[in-house]
Order: structure tokens, then C-alpha cells, then sequence
């Protein structure tokens, strides 16, 4: 199921692991076949469910940053560290979102809390690149190379992940620190994008309006 795969898959591998067991687990359980999957509380919901929804979109960031960053290591940036940690904090957002409170434990939910100090990284770091980019006096397309097009991608992915994740937020359902973050990601990836496109000697690519 699509909330407690997070922490099915790590558990499988802290016992095989731990057991030197034989057998491998297969990675499909058959339990979504009629359109249900399970929340890491072990509610059932549909598929179409705005917390499946928000989980997905979140996925695909995740793997959206993944593309990007394999373009920013062939030109060998230094901060591919960064999107690194963030897929990495993006797992804990997916497990915030998978445990809603209306059904959560409190195990659930000390297990599952997302902290403050990634959304005070992404600042950090912001500011950090901010300081050595030329000042934005257009509106800049997503351009400046493939490094740079492939972080304003995953940046339009987040804009949706936040928008996604916003009414189950507003709803208690989540940690609001969760949509903070997605918030300042998607900043982030977009000073990043320009730092990119910097370093590489890239253009980027200045909206004209069309005569």
C-alpha cells in the first residue's frame, strides 16, 4: 500500500539484515487490486484519495530531483549534496502525509513528526546562492542548460506537490511544517536552477513579449 510501503520496505530490510534469512520479499502485495490502499495507520482509503494524491505527487518530485541532480553531477556541481538530504527529507514528508491524525496513535505520530530544521537548511542555502547570483530584473524561462531546465522542472512539480499537500495541511491532517517546506523548496530549486545555469556559463532564457 502506497503509505506503509515507506516503512514496509525498511523493515524488510532491517530483517534480512538482522536474520541472514534466504528469502526475498517481493515487492508486490496485491492488497490495491480493487482500488484501496492503506494509510501507515492501516485506514483503507481509495486510491483517488487526496492523501494517495498528495503521496504521489510528492514521489514524483522526489524523482524529478533525482534526473536533475544526475545532470548537475556529469558538470560536476557542488551542491548535488543538497538535493541529496532533500529527497531524503522528502521520505519523512511522504510518512507525515501517509499518517493522518484523525486515525493516527500517538506512536504514529511521534514516529511520523516532521521537524523544523530542513525549511531553516533551505533558507540557508537560498541566501547563500542568492549572494553570489546577478539580481533578477526579468522574468526568467525555464532555460540555462539541461542542469538548470531539469531543476526548473522539479520545481513546477513541487509548486503541485504543495498544492496538493495545502487542504490536508488545513485540515489537521498534517504537520503544517510539511507544507512550509515545500513551500521554500520550491524557491530553492529555482535560485538553484539560476546558480546552475551560472556556473555552467549557460543563458538563460529572458521572456519577451511576442509582436
Amino acid at each position: 500500500s502506497a503509505g506503509r510501503a515507506y516503512f514496509r520496505l525498511a523493515n524488510q530490510h532491517s530483517e534480512l539484515c538482522h536474520h541472514r534469512v534466504s528469502w526475498v520479499p517481493k515487492i508486490y502485495t496485491k492488497t490495491g487490486d480493487k482500488g484501496f490502499s492503506s494509510t501507515f495507520t492501516g485506514e483503507r482509503r481509495p486510491k483517488e484519495d487526496h492523501i494517495f494524491e498528495a503521496l504521489g505527487n510528492t514521489d514524483e518530485l522526489s524523482s524529478a530531483i533525482g534526473l536533475a541532480r544526475e545532470f548537475c553531477l556529469d558538470k560536476r556541481h557542488t551542491f548535488t549534496h543538497q538535493l541529496d538530504k532533500i529527497q531524503c527529507v522528502l521520505q519523512d514528508v511522504g510518512s507525515n502525509i501517509a499518517t493522518p491524525r484523525s486515525s493516527a496513535r500517538e506512536s504514529h505520530i511521534k514516529r511520523t513528526k516532521f521537524i523544523a530544521q530542513p525549511i531553516v537548511d533551505l533558507e540557508t542555502w537560498i541566501d547563500q546562492f542568492t549572494e553570489e547570483l546577478p539580481p533578477l530584473t526579468s522574468f526568467i524561462l525555464p532555460s540555462g542548460g539541461k542542469s538548470s531546465a531539469a531543476l526548473h522542472l522539479a520545481r513546477t512539480v513541487c509548486r503541485r506537490a504543495e498544492r496538493s499537500v495545502a487542504p490536508i495541511v488545513r485540515s489537521g491532517e498534517a504537520d503544517p511544517d510539511v507544507a512550509k517546506f515545500l513551500n521554500r523548496l520550491s524557491d530553492y530549486l529555482f535560485t538553484v536552477a539560476r546558480y546552475a545555469s551560472m556556473k555552467e556559463g549557460s543563458e538563460e532564457k529572458i521572456y519577451k513579449r511576442p509582436e
